[in-house]
C-alpha cells in the first residue's frame, strides 16, 4: 500500500545524516532538532503554537485534556473513522455521540450536528478522513453558535489546503481550537517510528496543551493538573526536519496517482471514484472508492493472488465496537456510515508509485469487475 524503502532511498543521504547528528549530539529527548521542527512546521502551517507530543492518538487525548473536559461531557464525531478518534473519548470517562458521514465526502455531515447537540455537548471532533477536509466552515458556525470547541483530527489531512468562504485560504489543522495529528509512517509526513503534534493559535490553549504533555507541570517538580507524558523524540524530529520541506512535493505526487487512477477505474460503472471537494485540496493520505454491485471480498483475494494489496478503511463503524457496548449504539441509526463500511474499498498510493504500477494494478482490477 505505501513504499517506504522506495522513498527512504530517495533521501537516503539527508535522513541518515540527520540521524547521526542526533546521535552525535547525544541529546535524544528535546533538544534543538525538536525545536528546528516545532518552528518549521508553525511556520508551514501559517499556526502560532505547533506542539509535538508521541502520537496521534496522544493528540487527540491532550487536547480533550487541555480543553478541561470532564467526565460525562459529550463530544460529536462521526463513527465512520480510525478507531483511535473515538477511543480517546472513551478513555477520559466522555460520552461519545456518533453523528453520520456525507456520502461523497466520507466525512461529518455538519446538517446533522445541531440534532445531536444537547445542554452535555462540549466539543466537535471533525475527522479530514482519506485526506479529504471537512466542512470546516459549516462547522465552526454551529460551534460558534452553540459555544463549543472544535478539535480537528488532521491524521489524514496534513497538507491540505482549506479554501474558506471568507475568500481566505488556511492549512488543515489550524481552524478549530485544536489540530491533532500522527507522523505515523505510512501518514503524508511520516516519521520512522511514532510521532504527533498539536496545533492552535491560542497562546492559554497553547501553554495548557505542553504542561497536560509534560506531567502537568509549567514547572520542574511542580505539577499543577493531572497529566501525561508524551513527548516526539529527537531522532524522529530529525527525520521530520528532512521530510517537511518535501511535503508539498509528496503531495503532488499523490494527487498525480489519484488522477491516473480516477481517469481509467472512472470509465467502470461499476466504480465510484472519490469526489473532490471543491472547499479543499484532496491530499489522498488513502485512495478510496466505494463499489457498485461488487463482492468486495471476491475482489481483495483476487487481487492478492496477484501480488496487489488494498485495503478497507474501515470495515466496521465505531458505534458498533465492543468498546462502547455500554453506551447501548448498537441501533443508532447512520445508515451512510453502514453502507460505506461494506462498499468502500483502498487501493494502493504513495510518492514513489509509477504509471507502470498502476497500470498493472489498474488491469487486473477491471479484469476482475469485467469477469463479475
Amino acid at each position: 500500500m505505501v513504499d517506504l524503502a522506495a522513498q527512504y532511498q530517495a533521501i537516503k543521504t539527508d535522513i541518515d545524516s540527520a540521524i547521526q547528528e542526533v546521535l552525535d549530539s547525544s541529546i535524544f529527548i528535546g533538544g534543538p532538532v525538536v525545536q528546528r521542527f516545532q518552528k518549521s512546521l508553525e511556520a508551514y502551517l501559517d499556526v502560532k503554537h505547533v506542539i509535538p507530543c508521541a502520537n496521534g492518538t496522544d493528540a487527540l487525548q491532550i487536547a480533550m485534556m487541555a480543553l478541561g473536559l470532564k467526565a460525562g461531557d459529550e463530544v460529536i464525531t462521526p463513527s465512520f473513522t480510525y478507531i483511535a478518534t473515538t477511543e480517546v473519548i472513551a478513555l477520559l470517562g466522555l460520552t461519545p455521540v456518533f453523528v453520520d458521514v456525507d456520502p461523497k465526502t466520507f466525512c461529518m455531515d455538519p446538517s446533522k450536528i445541531e440534532a445531536a447537540i444537547t445542554p452535555k455537548t462540549k466539543a466537535i471532533v471533525p475527522v479530514h478522513l482519506y485526506g479529504q477536509a471537512s466542512d470546516m466552515d459549516a462547522i465552526m458556525k454551529i460551534a460558534k453558535k452553540h459555544n463549543l470547541f472544535v478539535v480537528e483530527d488532521n491524521a489524514q489531512g496534513i497538507g491540505s489546503d482549506y479554501y474558506s468562504e471568507t475568500g481566505e485560504t488556511r492549512k488543515l489543522g489550524t481552524i478549530g481550537d485544536i489540530g491533532c495529528t500522527s507522523f505515523f509512517p505510512s501518514k503524508n509526513l511520516g516519521c520512522y517510528g511514532d510521532g504527533g503534534a498539536m496545533f492552535t493559535n491560542d497562546d492559554e490553549l497553547a501553554a495548557q496543551l505542553r504542561m497536560v504533555a509534560n506531567h502537568g507541570q509549567k514547572v520542574k517538580y511542580q505539577h499543577d493538573v493531572v497529566g501525561c507524558n508524551s513527548r516526539l523524540d529527537a531522532i524522529q524530529a530529525a527525520i521530520l526536519n528532512v521530510k517537511l520541506p518535501k511535503l508539498d512535493e509528496y503531495v503532488a505526487a499523490r494527487i498525480k496517482v489519484a488522477d491516473f487512477y480516477d481517469k481509467v477505474l472512472g470509465a467502470s460503472d461499476k466504480i465510484e471514484t472519490p469526489f473532490r471537494d471543491g472547499k479543499s485540496k484532496h491530499v489522498f493520505h488513502q485512495y478510496t472508492v466505494q463499489l457498485k454491485g461488487v463482492d468486495r471480498d471476491a475482489l481483495q483475494n483476487y487481487l492478492a493472488s496477484k501480488d496487489i494489496p488494498s485495503m478497507i478503511y474501515y470495515p466496521a463503524p465505531a458505534h458498533k465496537q465492543g468498546m462502547f457496548k455500554s453506551f447501548n449504539l448498537q441501533d443508532l441509526d447512520l445508515p451512510v456510515t453502514e453502507e460505506l463500511t461494506k462498499c468502500v474499498i483502498s487501493f494502493p498510493i504513495h510518492t514513489e508509485m509509477t504509471e507502470e504500477q498502476q497500470t498493472v494494478i489498474c488491469s487486473e482490477i477491471l479484469n476482475f469487475l469485467n469477469a463479475n
